[in-house]
């Protein structure tokens, strides 16, 4: 019992600072700017450990490697955690391959859950202060599917086309994880 809810805490405080990371490379990547309440969440939670790292790891190509690699070492220590509470012995390989999978699950999910509040916020109030982040976040990904499918009665329906895509591609990736984990 007292395994099970360490494991359950490991993996909710590791995710959530995961999240807090791919977000903020995320941000970076497709230009969203910080000077929002959402950015500046971001920033506050992160800083302590980015801006070292920034220091180690250079940027490549305009990507924030730092932030990447972090997010990309807490999994795994976060999963080695997991597996050490279980009393399984996880190899490196194992743990490396099954975090890289995870960060582009997770950025799978962050990617449909800015669509969905994206589109709710259209619906609901499109002069939401949230709403231009949300489109910047989503537009560089809908934007492809606007020029294949039109809007029906003026209704856009690529926001959906896009959570189906993603949704999709999230199958793959249960079973590549799996194929990482050994299982």
């Amino acid at each position: 019992m007292l395994g099970q809810i360490a494991i359950f805490l490991i993996d909710t405080v590791v995710a959530f600072l995961v999240y807090l990371l791919l977000v903020r490379f995320h941000f970076q990547w497709l230009r969203v700017p910080f000077r929002n309440p959402a950015g500046q969440f971001v920033l506050a939670l992160t800083s302590w450990a980015v801006v070292p790292a920034r220091r180690v790891i250079p940027s490549l190509a305009g990507l924030d490697l730092a932030t990447l690699v972090l997010a990309w070492l807490a999994q795994a220590l976060g999963l080695w955690a997991q597996v050490a509470i279980a009393g399984g012995e996880p190899t490196l390989g194992a743990l490396a391959a099954v975090a890289a999978v995870d960060l582009v699950r997770f950025s799978l999910y962050i990617l449909v859950f800015a669509v969905i509040l994206h589109v709710a916020l259209m619906w609901i109030n499109p002069d939401a202060p949230a709403e231009p982040l949300l489109d910047m976040i989503t537009r560089p990904f809908l934007r492809p599917l606007r020029r294949y499918v039109p809007p029906v009665a003026n209704v856009d329906l690529t926001p959906m086309l896009l959570i189906v895509v993603l949704y999709v591609l999230l199958i793959p990736l249960s079973y590549l994880r799996m194929a990482a984990a050994g299982l």
